[in-house]
């Protein structure tokens, strides 16, 4: 009789340790989901602002090198 109580009690602590386990698991994918979604949104922005970026038209400022000297040389 006290074996299958002990037994008993053993099965309860691992059904406990199972269901914590699992609710754990729940929660890291629901997490991993998330990420990914966040992950894909900056992805899809990232090539949004690099698009952009190669569609920039060129500064109408002439670079340093570019300019001409002052007159009084």
């Amino acid at each position: 009789m006290q074996i299958q109580l002990e037994h008993a009690k053993q099965i309860a602590e691992l059904e406990t340790k199972v269901a914590f386990q699992e609710h754990a698991i729940e929660e890291l994918n629901q997490a991993l989901v998330a990420q990914q979604f966040i992950l894909e949104k900056m992805q899809l922005q990232l090539r949004h602002l690099a698009a952009k970026l190669k569609d920039l038209q060129p500064s109408n400022i002439a670079s340093q090198a570019e300019e001409t000297p002052p007159p009084h040389y």
